[in-house]
């Protein structure tokens, strides 16, 4: 099975590449569905496609908004400059597209917003030459089975990241709110709102309109799921048969597509050396990174948990930047613009390095071993993979859930 991984700038392609995934999604501008968000221009396709394959691993684009007649012109003059660059395939949601990715000879996958949930619907697309669908996220794992074991074309389905309120994706919210589609890639989440529900037909307690009850764990944010998070069910999926594991979160920093990719290729690594055992690092890990909360999705049951906004452990706090890296003693100078203990734990991100945690377990001013460093200083950490000028450093801090 192949794990694909987000990217939404060269720092998080590079930090999908290193952590272990196998196929890397990301999207250009104009024709995805993350149109507020990072997102490559058509002349970084060739640098990313390269990147990716110089290390065995396939780049798929995402041009899968719902497109007009003036959109499917623009892609006709795009699809020729995706061929060239040697992507492995387009994700598609919309016919017109997988009419002109035909024509240019570039694979197609069908994207999570077709809302594919049976199989007939799989064979129409075989016959189209549809080479992959991502299903609709509403499918259960027992209507997947049932969907791969007879599927014509290579299935994929979602494994950890946000889940939408809307049918895969298909929501008006933004459009009547903001004017701003959701289907279009300019969605500005109306849904992560805090919501008040008042019936207006007349029902009333002794004293006032019956509201739903708000005094439950995540109180108004009726309109917002929880992320789906499977790692703790990988070997029922990959019994399953299925071809792709996909993680959500192309708006996503380079250190949470490190993260994630890294604790879903260990699980998988885990199992297929038939070892497996749910790590606890995994979970603590997934939560130390941006999230909402964690539920399974339509897998075992309809999800029924809201949340509040990031429901993270940690934080990270910009303290460095990098100012340069000495190879032969494995140690990098940081210019600080915070203040840094011994011990604290570190995100060095950048477009190349892509992104690398670590404890600052050796410090060192002019040659002197220091245990605290402050803010205006240089100090040189030990760091153990290459880093380049100019990356940014964070700092992991614990938040205090007391407050």
């Amino acid at each position: 099975m192949e794990l694909l991984s987000p990217a939404g700038d060269f720092a998080a392609l590079n930090a999908a590449i290193m952590n272990g995934a196998d196929s890397v999604y990301l999207g250009i501008v104009g024709f995805n569905l993350r149109a507020h968000h990072g997102n490559f221009q058509v002349k970084d396709l060739k640098d990313a496609v390269k990147r990716c394959h110089d290390s065995n691993v396939k780049l798929y684009v995402c041009t899968n908004t719902i497109m007009k007649d003036k959109d499917i012109e623009n892609l006709k003059k795009v699809m020729p400059h995706i061929k060239s660059a040697d992507a492995d395939a387009i994700i598609a949601s919309d016919m017109g597209a997988l009419s002109v990715a035909r024509e240019n000879s570039v694979k197609v996958h069908m994207s999570v917003q077709a809302n594919i949930s049976n199989l007939e619907a799989l064979k129409l697309y075989k016959e189209l030459g549809v080479n992959r669908a991502i299903l609709s996220r509403e499918l259960s794992l027992n209507e997947i089975k049932l969907i791969k074991n007879k599927s014509p074309i290579e299935v994929e389905v979602f494994v950890h990241g946000a889940m939408c309120l809307a049918v895969s994706g298909r929501c008006f919210l933004s459009s009547y709110f903001h004017d701003k589609s959701a289907n279009c890639g300019e969605c500005l989440q109306p849904c992560r709102r805090e919501w008040k529900l008042v019936p207006q037909d007349g029902l009333k307690t002794e004293n006032e309109y019956l509201e739903i009850d708000h005094t439950q764990e995540d109180g108004y944010h009726l309109l917002s799921p929880r992320d789906i998070c499977m790692v703790e069910y990988l070997p029922e999926l990959i019994e399953s048969g299925i071809d792709a594991f996909k993680i959500e979160g192309r708006s996503r920093a380079a250190d949470y597509v490190a993260t994630v990719t890294r604790v879903y290729r260990e699980a998988i690594d885990t199992y297929l050396n038939r070892n497996w055992g749910v790590n606890e690092n995994w979970i603590s890990d997934l939560k130390k990174v941006y999230n909402r909360g964690f539920d399974t999705g339509f897998y075992f049951k309809s999800p029924y948990k809201t949340s509040e906004y990031n429901q993270s452990t940690h934080m990270k706090k910009d303290i460095a930047l990098i100012s340069n890296y000495y190879s032969h003693v494995s140690a990098a100078e940081l210019i600080l613009h915070d203040d840094l203990d011994l011990g604290d734990e570190l995100i060095i991100t950048g477009p190349t390095t892509g992104s690398i945690t670590l404890k600052a377990e050796s410090m060192q001013i002019n040659g002197e071993n220091v245990v605290k460093a402050f803010k205006g200083e240089r100090v040189a950490v030990h760091v153990k993979d290459k880093v380049r000028r100019n990356d940014i450093v964070y700092k992991r801090i614990k938040k205090d859930v007391s407050k």
